[in-house]
């Protein structure tokens, strides 16, 4: 009995012509059964799944995540069950058909509940074409039958046998296998370390398609990379380079491969090639580069990984203590160089109490202090921002109130601070950040909303006119946003001015024309941003006074200190370390 009609047919002689292209008649027949274990007789009508165009939907090519926030595909594969290995491919980005229409119909239509059908469970062994048939015949949504199975067939990480008799039995069904069943099938073949099968699927795709989407270029690449056959993914990366620009996952998993295999030279450059692209590197692929070089000799080499620690020193990055002890054992390791390492705790003066060397002043000169003032009041306070989250009629009266009142020695976001602590009031919660502040006669200035002078649940009018009595306050439209007022405040009390908010104040370092003026911002907010938390015992709240030196990594030719926590932070954090790793050597 015939299996395809006569369409499908001349559907497989047009594909047939177009292998030609790429190998020889009798490849082209094998290929399909040598990878689903269909006999050639077979194998010919299979192999002609014809789609209605011949190019794959690209998504997410670029995928630049700030680090170190973690990607959302990272969370999805977790909640999938996925490893390590294979994170960087979420269900959503294989939800691909062969066809603009259809990819756009599918996407709206036929999203995947993964709570509905995640106790799906997949069979233990192969199953035959009847038995497969009656499972989808049983299911609640026939139509999504291979997709939801092959998902939990991930999930459970099933034997290949079992999900490639699952792809036979569609392939002979519908002469047709679509294109994000393909990937799901790849995801596990990557997952399990199946190089054949990966190649397999690659030429498979090759043939079907005139591109690939980022998310195959991914999974076959990170397959690729792992295997003895590495090199190949390098010469796939090229090929995603002609269309896209190819992820962080598809460069890291072929410096990693490279680095594996103490090709540094080639590792590095990649790495480059990858900041070009403003891709930006996880720590785990820079901490990689610590770890394969160990024990290897060169300058070139040593002048590349010295780079990487003034990379986190420019962004103000911080080593987890597995990174950190990457670098020291990295130091100690190069030969003839006689480094030491040790971890320690910088004294309040900013002296390293190993090697006695003195840290980097936190504070700003005069020079370099007058003009992060000059710019941040005119690209951050006066820049094309700031009046759409206030007016400039309440920004000059703010002028008007500061001018006559300088200068302070602390400015308060009085809004982020009472939400410290949840139980307690907000008005509590700020009495007792103002009361911890002024006790040592400090000139205070908190900014306030004006919802916060209505007697409310969280708002007493009573607690409010104590706090009014030991700080000058200044109480902005409930719709205004105030980081605006607290960097003006602040700045124009002078250098030993500082502030406590919990705000990062990523936005307005974004809004600062060049490098070198949000260099001088981060270190100036790094030494006048107080860092605060609720005690131990929950009753009041810690203030921990900014660093008189700069906590960030730094070096004086024969020493270098790097600051680390002792775990991954997913999120940028104003915090800075209150551990460091000293590095000296000896001469």
């Amino acid at each position: 009995m015939a299996l395809f009609s006569q369409t499908s047919q001349q559907g497989f002689q047009a594909l047939l012509w177009k292998c030609h292209m790429f190998w020889p008649v009798s490849r082209c027949r094998q290929l399909f059964a040598a990878s689903f274990s269909i006999p050639i007789r077979e194998k010919i009508n299979c192999f002609s799944f014809m789609t209605s165009s011949s190019t794959a939907l690209p998504v997410d090519p670029k995928e630049t995540d700030v680090l170190p926030t973690k990607k959302r595909s990272e969370i999805d594969c977790k909640e999938e069950g996925w490893d390590e290995k294979t994170k960087e491919i979420p269900e959503e980005k294989s939800h691909f058909s062969s066809s603009v229409g259809a990819a756009k119909k599918w996407s709206m239509s036929r999203v995947l509940p993964r709570h509905k059908f995640s106790n799906v469970q997949p069979p233990e062994k192969p199953l035959q074409a009847e038995e497969w048939n009656k499972l989808r015949e049983d299911f609640q949504l026939p139509e999504m039958f291979e997709e939801v199975m092959l998902n939990n067939m991930i999930r459970c990480n099933s034997p290949i046998d079992v999900a490639k008799s699952l792809l036979t039995h569609v392939a002979k069904r519908n002469g047709d296998i679509a294109y994000n069943v393909l990937v799901k099938y790849l995801t596990l073949c990557v997952r399990q370390g199946q190089v054949s099968e990966i190649r397999d699927v690659y030429d498979i795709m090759k043939v079907r398609f005139k591109t690939l989407e980022s998310g195959a270029y991914n999974l076959l690449i990170r397959g690729l990379s792992n295997s003895d056959q590495w090199r190949m993914a390098l010469t796939l990366l090229e090929e995603a380079k002609k269309i896209m620009i190819p992820s962080r996952t598809c460069y890291e998993s072929c410096i990693e491969a490279a680095s594996r295999h103490q090709e540094m030279k080639l590792a590095f450059e990649l790495y480059h090639e990858m900041l070009a692209k403003d891709l930006v590197p996880t720590l785990d692929i820079l901490q990689s580069f610590f770890n394969f070089s160990r024990g290897m000799k060169g300058a070139e080499l040593q002048k590349q990984l010295f780079d990487i620690l003034f990379y986190l020193r420019e962004n103000q990055i911080y080593p987890h203590k597995t990174f950190m002890w990457s670098i020291k054992l990295w130091f100690e390791s190069i030969p003839g160089g006689n480094w030491r390492g040790n971890l320690t705790k910088i004294k309040d003066s900013g002296q390293c109490p190993v090697c006695k060397q003195q840290l980097e002043d936190s504070n700003l000169t005069e020079e370099e202090y007058s003009n992060l003032s000059e710019r941040i009041i005119r690209d951050v306070i006066h820049g094309t921002d700031t009046f759409r989250k206030t007016s400039p009629k309440e920004f000059e009266a703010f002028q008007t109130f500061v001018e006559n009142r300088l200068p302070f020695d602390i400015v308060i976001d009085g809004l982020n601070v009472s939400h410290i602590k949840s139980r307690k009031m907000q008005c509590e919660n700020l009495f007792d950040a103002v009361n911890c502040l002024a006790k040592e006669n400090a000139r205070l200035l908190v900014l306030g909303r004006k919802h916060m002078l209505m007697n409310s649940s969280n708002w007493k009018r009573e607690i409010m006119k104590e706090m009014q009595n030991k700080a000058d306050f200044f109480f902005a439209e409930n719709i205004s946003e105030d980081d605006a007022f607290l960097l003006y405040a602040t700045l124009q009390s002078g250098k030993h001015c500082r502030f406590v908010t919990r705000d990062f104040l990523r936005d307005h370092k974004a809004c600062l024309p060049d490098s070198v003026t949000r260099h001088l911002f981060r270190k100036w907010q790094r030494g006048h941003q107080i860092v605060f938390f609720p005690s131990a015992d929950g009753k009041g709240i810690r203030f921990l006074p900014a660093f008189c030196y700069d906590c960030v990594v730094q070096t004086t030719g024969d020493t270098w200190h790097i600051p680390y926590k002792d775990v991954f932070e997913e999120k940028y954090s104003y915090q800075v370390p209150r551990k460091w790793l000293c590095i000296q050597q000896k001469l």
